[in-house]
């Protein structure tokens, strides 16, 4: 511990404000932004719970007034159809067993006392003819409202000294004609009862006033409307007034350190207005922010220390770099003088090596150009050889073509000589119908002659198909020996031909075998020509590289000077960088002297 808070006070001032000024700055900026932000969040989330809360109280003191103008609606239409008054009473009786939180029920008629009216009530107390009932707030109030329910401001009740309100309404006859008034009294300290069952925190007020600020409900029974709310609050009335806090619409708000929230209930001219303290529901989550702000700090402080005792590391580190710093500038000193020597030899050598070089390039030279000659010659024959192929190609497709054609007039030989063989059957068919006709036109002529006088046409005319058939047998005779002749001479053709198919045959044979080996000397001196071409290329390359080592060489030549020049310079520098590091080693041991002291 002693030694981070040696490092820390050990900082300079402006060490102190690049590791320690920045972090504070960030820790007030985190501090203030998470505080600013978890007070907003906090204040959304209560008057989300006030607003709630106040909906829920609106709905529980509404949900006590509903049943009392619902029993004013039923009590109307029960006492328009009646018409005694014993009648009245039984209706106001049930009425009041049913809702035990009404005070009082009663009726009062328009017709006067005097002239047989009556004003009766749940406990059947009958009115005396100077009670003068019809002058009454309740009675005036709901005559005007013409069937809508009138309530009355709030008043005590006597005897039992109770405050009430009194609701009431007009009571119509089925003629639709009015004739009377009933209402009804609802004591307030039910909704007392009711707000009291509402809890929300230990310092909240729940109460229920007018559309002035009198209370109608409060702990305190000698406050009912007998004080204002806005004498009894912690609201700051600067900006409300009555009117505009009173205006009917909800609201909920933090005033400081308080809440408030008031809103209307249902269609009445009162209002639920609720306050308290913002530290009932806060406590416990500021108690957290101060945890986690008081965390941040403590974070801050280590990361302070830490990097204070780094800074301390760094000194140290730095105290040793400078040490070997020494040492290195005197080895460099020693080494750049030896590098000076060596350079210089370098540099007698890199000459006689571009000297040499040069030699090389002119004989790099003179191979390109004697293989460029090589391969003109190369190339001219590949060319001649191409040309020599092309044409034996064209003289063995010719030979293909003769070739076809003659095996096509073999073919049609053969197929002449087929159709010759049908010809034949068919000579041979018609001789056979010729002799067949010779002999029945014999048989005729026999017929035709044991006929007598009457078969001697028929005579003449078998004479005739007889010369007739002869005349066919003789001319199938010569066809027979002409066929045969055809025959003849289309079987030597066919031997003919055949003969002169193996002789191109073999023609083609040797022409193809020539251009097999013209195309073998073809790609040969293509070959050749290619390797002329890429020993060229070669050569070009190499001639190329020639001079880039050549270029090279020379750079290297005058880089070596420039090397022992700057060389020469390092020496110098390093003595420089000595005489520092020196002085950066005495300053860090006087700094050390003073630290432990």
């Amino acid at each position: 511990m002693k030694k981070s808070k040696r490092a820390l006070f050990s900082l300079t001032k402006k060490q102190f404000l690049v590791l320690v000024l920045p972090l504070v700055l960030v820790a007030f900026f985190t501090c203030v932004s998470f505080s600013a932000i978890a007070n907003k969040i906090i204040q959304t989330s209560i008057l989300r719970v006030i607003g709630g809360i106040s909906e829920n109280i609106e709905g529980e003191v509404r949900f006590a007034f509903e049943p009392t103008t619902a029993g004013l609606n039923m009590l109307s239409s029960a006492i328009s159809s009646v018409e005694s008054k014993r009648d009245v009473i039984a209706i106001l009786k049930e009425m009041g067993s049913n809702y035990p939180q009404c005070g009082e029920v009663y009726f009062g008629t328009e017709r006067p006392i005097r002239r047989g009216g009556y004003l009766v009530t749940k406990n059947e107390w009958d009115a005396p003819e100077d009670f003068d009932y019809k002058s009454r707030d309740w009675y005036i109030g709901a005559k005007k409202m013409n069937g809508g329910i009138y309530a009355s401001k709030p008043y005590v009740s006597q005897p039992s000294e109770n405050v009430c309100i009194s609701f009431s309404r007009a009571v119509f006859d089925s003629d639709n004609e009015f004739i009377g008034v009933v209402g009804l009294d609802l004591w307030l300290n039910s909704l007392t009862d009711i707000i009291s069952k509402i809890k929300v925190s230990e310092n909240t007020r729940i109460n229920v006033v007018d559309e002035t600020g009198i209370y109608l409900t409060n702990k305190d029974p000698s406050l009912i409307l007998n004080l204002n709310y806005f004498n009894d609050t912690r609201l700051q009335q600067k900006g409300y007034s009555t009117a505009s806090f009173f205006d009917g619409g909800a609201k909920q708000f933090i005033q400081g350190n308080n809440f408030f929230a008031v809103r209307k209930i249902g269609e009445s001219p009162w209002y639920v207005v609720t306050d308290g303290y913002v530290s009932d529901f806060t406590g416990e989550l500021r108690m957290h922010l101060t945890i986690i702000v008081s965390v941040v700090a403590v974070l801050i402080l280590i990361c302070v220390m830490l990097n204070a005792i780094m800074q301390a590391k760094t000194n140290s580190r730095e105290r040793k770099v400078s040490d070997q710093l020494l040492n290195e500038m005197q080895n460099l000193v020693v080494a750049a003088k030896e590098n000076a020597a060596t350079s210089q030899d370098q540099s007698a050598a890199v000459k006689e090596i571009v000297a040499t070089m040069e030699d090389n390039n002119t004989l790099s030279e003179n191979i390109s150009n004697k293989i460029n000659g090589v391969s003109d010659v190369a190339t001219k024959t590949s060319n001649d050889v191409s040309e020599g192929v092309a044409y034996l190609e064209e003289n063995v497709r010719q030979l293909q073509d003769i070739a076809n054609a003659n095996q096509g007039t073999i073919d049609g030989i053969k197929s002449l000589g087929d159709k010759i063989e049908n010809i034949w059957d068919i000579v041979t068919l018609i001789n056979s119908v010729a002799d067949q006709a010779k002999i029945i036109a014999f048989n005729a002529e026999l017929e035709a002659s044991s006929a007598g006088e009457a078969g001697r046409n028929f005579h003449i005319v078998a004479t005739e198909i007889r010369r007739l058939a002869d005349g066919i047998i003789d001319g199938t005779k010569e066809i027979k020996e002409r066929i045969t002749e055809i025959q003849q001479s289309s079987d030597a053709l066919i031997l003919t031909s055949e003969s002169g198919t193996e002789k191109i045959n073999k023609g083609y044979e040797n022409a193809k075998s020539l251009e097999s080996r013209f195309e073998s000397i073809k790609n040969a001196s293509e070959i050749t020509a290619g390797s002329a071409g890429e020993i060229t290329t070669i050569i070009q390359q190499q001639t190329l590289a020639s001079e880039q080592i050549l270029v090279t060489l020379r750079q290297i030549a005058s880089g070596v000077e420039s090397f022992t020049a700057a060389t020469n310079h390092i020496s110098s520098a390093s003595l420089n960088l000595k005489k520092i590091a020196v002085e950066l080693s005495d300053s860090k041991e006087n700094k050390g002297t003073k630290e432990e002291s």
